[in-house]
């Protein structure tokens, strides 16, 4: 319901005020109330007929929008152990500021039980990824997209999920997530140009440190696909794009680092479709992420 206070619809009546200084202050004014501006601002730019007023109640909603996603992206970010999920759904309502999250859990709830009911004590750490497979890209379908496609879309954790296309950091994500919370040890690791898993044998590094990170690691999983790799051909990849290997690029990265990946790369897309207002935006946002050292390429 709209706000019933006196002040706030004499602010909303100076919204076509033709001097910008006016506008601003009170623009500037009607942000301090936060989304329970909106309602007003909607009502209002049903029953105005000018468009540039229009355009004007949208700007400001925008900002609403955006002011609140920047309080909640920063509160993330500052959290001990931001969970990744959460993380996606953030981004997500940079496009669609009136998610339905409670809808997007409950959906991940779903595919979370699908996936345990297949898992048991006695699998292997391939059989485990080959449930995960074949949960995600044969009974939901989930279908990769190559992040060459430039398509913000497939940036949506909620349009994923609808879809069911997607790319490396969305299907990624979920992937992750559900193997954070089903206690797999599949993390996310910095391999340039890449975004792709490995499966760590947490128990020899608990019992067997050893300096050399690779020395843990299984394989390798691709999110596009399932599509498991070795050692060898995360090494052939390496030398094949001249990048000295570094233990760098085998350690798994934090939930910030791939939120703020994820992030550039969607940057990356509308910059691509000059759409420069978005991408603007979203390195507004990028720079609140408490983001940790990247691996450098050579």
């Amino acid at each position: 319901m709209p706000i019933p206070n006196k002040d706030i619809n004499a602010l909303l009546r100076l919204m076509d005020d033709p001097d910008d200084e006016v506008y601003d202050t009170v623009a500037s004014t009607l942000l301090n109330f936060g989304r329970e501006i909106i309602p007003s601002l909607e009502q209002l730019w049903e029953v105005t007929e000018d468009e540039g007023v229009q355009e004007r109640i949208e700007l400001l909603i925008h900002r609403v929008h955006f002011n609140d996603l920047q309080r909640d992206l920063m509160e993330w970010s500052n959290a001990l152990h931001p969970e990744l999920l959460r993380g996606a759904i953030l981004v997500a309502k940079f496009q669609f500021p009136d998610l339905n999250v409670p809808a997007i859990l409950s959906q991940f709830d779903h595919i979370r039980r699908n996936v345990w009911l297949e898992l048991n004590n006695y699998l292997t750490p391939v059989e485990q990824v080959n449930v995960f497979n074949s949960i995600l890209y044969s009974f939901y379908k989930l279908q990769g997209h190559e992040l060459t496609e430039r398509e913000p879309k497939h940036f949506f954790i909620n349009q994923v999920l609808e879809s069911r296309q997607g790319n490396a950091y969305t299907i990624g994500i979920l992937y992750l997530a559900l193997a954070e919370i089903l206690d797999i040890p599949i993390f996310a690791v910095d391999v340039p140009r890449q975004f792709i898993f490995a499966f760590i044998d947490t128990f020899h590094s608990f019992f067997n440190p050893h300096p050399n990170g690779i020395s843990q690691i299984q394989f390798y999983v691709d999110p596009i696909s399932g599509t498991i790799y070795t050692q060898k051909d995360v090494e052939t990849y390496l030398r094949k794009i001249n990048a000295h290997e570094k233990d760098t690029y085998f350690a798994p990265i934090d939930n910030r680092r791939i939120i703020f990946k994820m992030m550039e790369e969607l940057c990356l897309c509308y910059r691509y479709r000059r759409e420069e207002a978005k991408a603007d935006e979203l390195q507004q946002l990028m720079r609140l992420l408490v983001e940790p050292p990247a691996a450098e390429e050579e």
